[in-house]
C-alpha cells in the first residue's frame, strides 16, 4: 500500500530499509521525498555580495533556520511543496498538548522512537561545515540556529545557541534531570520489542505519520529518577524560548558587526525578533533563503537561493 509515495512498512523492518537507503556521497539518508525546494542557482553577482557582506564583518553573527538542514534530508514546516504544511494535514505537537495529555505524549515519543533511527542518522552538509570553519577561522563571533537536530554541533560549531533546544536530550518535567536522547531510545526498544506501526509518511526533526490507532499499545518510560514525565529537551510550538536565552543573545548581537540569516523565512517570532534588533540597532543584516522571509524589507542584502550553493563558496 502507498500514500504520499512512502511505502507502508513495520517497524521491526525499518531497520533495513534506511540501510539500503545510505548515500555514497556521505550526505546522511536519501529520503522518499525531497525536503527542499526548487530554486535556481545563485548567480555570480548573488556570490559575489555574500562574499563582500561576510569580509566586511569581523565579528558576525549567524541566524541558521530549517532550511540549513533540508539538504541533509531534515523535513521543514514552511517550504512551498515539500514543507509539511504543504504535504500533509498534519501539524506539530504543542506544548500544551504535550504537557495536559499522557495520549498525546505516548503518540508523541511513539512517533519519534520510529523516526529517531533515521535523524540520528543524518550528516551536517557542506553549509554547516562551511559556518563552522568560519567559526574557526574567527569570522563568526556567535551562531544562533533555530534548529533542535544537532547538526550545527556536530558539523563543529562550538560558539552556538540552540535557540530552541536539542533533540538530542531529554529533561524530565519533576525533577529537571537531564538525559540522552540515545539512551531512552534503548528503553523504547526494551518496552515495545514486539510493537509494530505503519509509516505514513516523514515529518520535521524526527517525527513520522502513524495511525492513531497503532499508538494504543505503545509504552513510554518515566524518568529513572524520579518516576516523571519525560520531554524532549526543546521549546515546542505555542511554549517560549526562556528569557535568559533571548537576552544572552540580545548580549551577543549587540557585540556583532553584521547578521547573516541562512534557511530561514523568519516567520516564528523566536527568530525574527533577533533581526528586527539588529535593523533598530543598525546593524548590517544578509539573509540566504529561498523564498520571501519576514525581514525582507529591512535586509541589506537577500539572496534567493540553496544554502550549500552559495556558502560553499565563501572562503
Amino acid at each position: 500500500m502507498q500514500y504520499k509515495g512512502v511505502q507502508f512498512l513495520p517497524v521491526q523492518v525499518l531497520h533495513r530499509c534506511y540501510t539500503s537507503m545510505q548515500t555514497a556521497s556521505g550526505n546522511g539518508l536519501e529520503t522518499p521525498e525531497r525536503f527542499h525546494p526548487k530554486a535556481a542557482p545563485p548567480s555570480q553577482t548573488d556570490i559575489s555580495t555574500i562574499k563582500t557582506f561576510v569580509a566586511h564583518c569581523k565579528n558576525m553573527m549567524v541566524l541558521s533556520g530549517a532550511g540549513l538542514s533540508t539538504e541533509s534530508g531534515v523535513p521543514d514546516y514552511r517550504s512551498k511543496g515539500v514543507g509539511l504544511y504543504d504535504r500533509m494535514n498534519h501539524k506539530p505537537m504543542e506544548h500544551h498538548e504535550f504537557v495536559r495529555s499522557s495520549a498525546s505524549r505516548k503518540k508523541y515519543w511513539a512517533r519519534n522512537y520510529i523516526g529517531w533511527k533515521r535523524l540520528s542518522s543524518l550528516k551536517p552538509n557542506i553549509a554547516h561545515t562551511k559556518l563552522s570553519q568560519l567559526e574557526k577561522d574567527g569570522k563568526i563571533s556567535w551562531h544562533v540556529t533555530q534548529n533542535v537536530d544537532s547538526l550545527c554541533s556536530k558539523a563543529g560549531s562550538k560558539k552556538l545557541t540552540e535557540l530552541h533546544g536539542c533533540v538530542e536530550r531529554v529533561t524530565c518535567l519533576s525533577c529537571r534531570n537531564i538525559s540522552t536522547r540515545k539512551e531512552l531510545q534503548k528503553r523504547f526498544q526494551e518496552n515495545n520489542s514486539t510493537w509494530s506501526a505503519n509509516v505514513l509518511g516523514f515529518g520535521p526533526d524526527a517525527d513520522v505519520f502513524i495511525k492513531d490507532e497503532d499508538v494504543t499499545n505503545f509504552h513510554v518510560p518515566a524518568c529513572l529518577k524520579c518516576g516523571g514525565v519525560l520531554k524532549p529537551d526543546v521549546t515546542f510550538f505555542g511554549d517560549n524560548v526562556p528569557g535568559h536565552i533571548v537576552e544572552f543573545v540580545y548580549d551577543k548581537l549587540q557585540k556583532s558587526d553584521g547578521l547573516l540569516v541562512v534557511g530561514s523565512s523568519l516567520q516564528v517570532w523566536s527568530g525574527y525578533r533577533f533581526v528586527s534588533r539588529a535593523s533598530h540597532c543598525g546593524i548590517p543584516i544578509a539573509i540566504i533563503n529561498i523564498g520571501a522571509t519576514r525581514a525582507d524589507d529591512i535586509t541589506s542584502v537577500k539572496v534567493n537561493a540553496l544554502c550549500t550553493q552559495v556558502l560553499k563558496h565563501i572562503l
